[in-house]
């Protein structure tokens, strides 16, 4: 089997060529997201072409932004950043236009399998993934499958409440968040307010010798050990899997097990906390899975 397998994200598409469990001919290509889901759908339409030109496939795979029903193959809510992607028909769409079975996941869930076939959820029954960037993404593995819940729209982590005395959700779903607190964006909003020089995280822990950069790291790592804490103990998972540029740092991976192991339970502190292996390969890589499933 070959497949064509692609990862809708905002900023971009990457896509590649999968067969015998790797992938090649990766490229990335701008999503253009501000033109809209039809674009978009024109953009997806326009790479996978350019596959067929040379490459016969027999399946296509698609990783993507926004809340997915992956029987259906349609987006059940996309935020604003892919105006109109909402409804969405991405499996009907691509069937048409090439005549092979398509199929559709959520970006973080086609992450979260291909982490757990390919990358650091191997050999784990029961984990959580969660991914740290612009917002908080997440899915769960129980009993070696991705939990979608009773509407396709599970491990929305990011939701969690963790700050009750700002939550306003009549002006924004996400007030008191985890993700309001916890995601990369807020730890240099943090970083911004004491020193406006700090706009991204390289600049941040390049400077983590300095007490007071420190204390703003070490305060946003409790952030992130805040959702972890409600997360092990009401799931009791065997491992969370971490992913999201920031958690190439080190400091942050080793600081964010040693302060869980201190704030959960004992019987508890068998979870093993791991990053993310698969990098930004890990969306097509669970786009690919899906495909070999659906054969």
């Amino acid at each position: 089997m070959k497949a064509v397998v692609l990862d809708i994200g905002g900023t971009a598409i990457k896509s590649a060529v999968y067969e015998n469990g790797a992938l090649s001919r990766i490229q990335e290509t701008p999503t253009e997201a501000s033109l809209g889901g039809a674009h978009v759908m024109e953009r997806a339409k326009e790479i996978i072409s350019g596959y067929r030109a040379d490459c016969m496939f027999d399946r296509i795979g698609i990783s993507t932004a926004g809340q997915v029903n992956p029987v259906t193959g349609s987006i059940i809510y996309a935020n604003p950043n892919i105006p109109g992607y909402t409804g969405t028909p991405i499996k009907a769409i691509l069937e048409e236009a090439f005549s092979v079975p398509v199929s559709v996941e959520n970006d973080v869930n086609a992450a979260a399998i291909g982490e757990a076939y390919f990358g650091a959820g191997r050999g784990e029954a029961n984990f959580a993934c969660l991914t740290y960037g612009t917002g908080v993404g997440g899915a769960l593995f129980l009993r070696e499958s991705l939990y979608s819940g009773s509407s396709y729209s599970a491990g929305e982590f990011g939701a969690m409440v963790t700050h009750p005395v700002a939550r306003n959700a009549k002006e924004d779903y996400f007030s008191g968040c985890y993700e309001k607190y916890a995601s990369t964006t807020a730890l240099v909003k943090r970083a911004m307010a004491y020193d406006e020089t700090l706009v991204n995280g390289r600049i941040l822990f390049s400077r983590i010798e300095e007490p007071a950069v420190r204390r703003i790291i070490d305060d946003w790592i409790m952030e992130i050990v805040y959702g972890l804490i409600t997360i092990t103990h009401m799931m009791n998972p065997s491992c969370i899997v971490l992913g999201g540029g920031v958690m190439e740092q080190p400091y942050v991976l080793e600081h964010i097990q040693e302060k869980l192991y201190e704030n959960i339970m004992p019987s508890f502190r068998h979870v093993k906390i791991r990053k993310a292996e698969l990098g930004n390969q890990a969306g097509m890589l669970g786009a690919a899975v899906l495909t070999e499933r659906s054969s």
